[in-house]
């Protein structure tokens, strides 16, 4: 948690949200895979590893919560991208996404 933590330092909001993430995940409810189905479409979907969908699931939200595929990056990459001396984290994000055939534009009209 602390490596996604704004200042370095995991405060009560970030508990709380991190409960509440892993509650869900422990549940075995996921909310947004008829977004994946609709996105990817079934075929895609079968053709992936299982993990796949978590990830893309994540970064899909991440996506969608942030004005920008920069900012979205800057927080999907936030470890590696503190080891680089210059980093593009909307391009690698862009093509993570081109992986799976989504325009990363498109999740921020969304």
């Amino acid at each position: 948690m602390e490596t996604f933590a704004p200042s370095g330092r995991i405060d009560v909001p970030m508990v709380d949200a991190e409960r509440t993430r892993l509650v869900r995940l422990w549940s075995g409810h996921t909310p947004k895979s008829s977004d994946l189905h609709e996105l990817l479409g079934q075929e895609v979907l079968a053709a992936i590893d299982p993990l796949d969908p978590v990830q893309l699931a994540e970064v899909i939200r991440v996506c969608r919560r942030n004005g920008s595929l920069s900012e979205a990056g800057r927080i999907l990459f936030s470890a590696s991208t503190a080891r680089r001396a210059f980093s593009n984290d909307a391009d690698r994000l862009r093509k993570y996404l081109h992986r799976y055939g989504i325009d990363g534009s498109a999740l921020q009209a969304t």
